[in-house]
């Protein structure tokens, strides 16, 4: 109830742990149908994208996999088999740094997810963020609503994964979540940029009826067709017709600005950028509570014109500050009148 107060941290992380992942779904399908029930829920047009969450690691934790040697006693192990220290000695810190950034300049410094783990996070993997670092994180993909902006599909998934691989994946999960909130949408139209472009992964989307919006990425030879079967040729043609016409392009504006817009208000103002979490289970169970709550702001953009309970508050505030103010005038103006009276 509205009148009882927040559970505090370490109440909801105990929550979170107890409850399944499948409970934390159905949150999520409660929220969609509610969506539906405003009529916020269209379905017919999707658009896919991804991005990446910082994990709650740091590179230098990281161990091998075979040796179980950390970054440190792996560079100690290098200098020696290059003859600059005996077994005996023990370098520095400053000397390890100087060592390991010859090897960078080198081109020797390469660090690979089948060699290199995490203790304390095994699910994360290696990964380039989108400011150049290098980092542990996952990334989050987000099936959206053209037409109301909804998000009908929310999974973090391993940094490694590519978007064609997880394209068909997250837009079923979108249409069972549909399913389940007992919504009459049917997603037709799946709009993605040109890391989803793959032959596999267009030939199953059109296995199940959807059509694709794909643009296809620069190349400096033409597609050759003799080692593929026609079916994979007329669905790869068929997108490429359809990413020519007017609606194609105009579907590839509409993705780039709501689907990145959900990764704004999820990630960067709802703070979800960084887990502070562990493990593909838990970090999914809280993406999937943001992003319901992010959902539930379209029902106050409806109803209230407003898609956030502060822009309410600061909202409300400022009629009574509007009020307050016409209150004065009126005062001030009643005053007049008498003081003109008296003339």
């Amino acid at each position: 109830p509205l009148g009882e107060e927040t559970p505090d941290h370490s109440s909801l992380t105990r929550i979170r742990d107890r409850l399944p992942l499948v409970i934390h779904e159905q949150v999520f399908q409660r929220v969609l149908s509610i969506l539906d029930q405003h009529g916020l829920l269209k379905g017919t047009t999707t658009g896919v994208d991804s991005t990446m969450l910082e994990a709650n690691a740091a590179m230098k934790t990281i161990i091998r996999k075979d040796t179980g040697e950390d970054w440190k006693a792996y560079l100690k192990r290098l200098m020696q088999e290059e003859g600059l220290i005996t077994k005996d000695e023990h370098p520095t810190d400053e000397e390890l740094r100087k060592f390991d950034k010859s090897r960078g300049k080198q081109g020797k410094k390469k660090v690979s997810n089948d060699e290199w783990a995490s203790p304390s996070d095994p699910d994360s993997r290696i990964v380039k963020m989108k400011d150049g670092r290098t980092h542990l994180g996952y990334k989050a993909q987000h099936v959206v609503d053209l037409d109301s902006e909804a998000i009908l599909s929310a999974r973090v998934q391993h940094g490694t994964d590519g978007d064609a691989q997880t394209l068909l994946r997250s837009v079923v999960d979108a249409q069972r979540h549909l399913i389940l909130a007992e919504s009459d949408a049917e997603i037709c139209e799946i709009a993605g940029d040109k890391g989803y472009h793959a032959n596999e992964a267009i030939t199953w989307c059109t296995r199940f009826g959807l059509r694709t919006y794909i643009p296809e990425p620069d190349s400096p030879h033409d597609r050759r067709w003799t080692d593929k079967p026609d079916e994979t040729r007329s669905a790869v043609l068929n997108n490429r017709q359809r990413m020519s016409r007017k609606k194609g392009k105009q579907l590839q504006r509409e993705r780039s600005e709501k689907v990145e817009r959900s990764f704004a208000h999820v990630c960067d103002t709802g703070g979800a950028r960084r887990s502070w979490l562990r493990g593909l289970e838990k970090i999914n169970k809280r993406y999937l509570i943001v992003t319901a709550a992010r959902n539930l702001g379209l029902v106050l953009l409806k109803a209230f014109g407003l898609s956030k309970p502060r822009n309410l508050s600061a909202a409300a505030a400022a009629a009574l500050a509007l009020w307050a103010a016409c209150q004065t005038i009126c005062t001030a103006y009643r005053r007049a009148q008498r003081v003109w009276k008296t003339f």
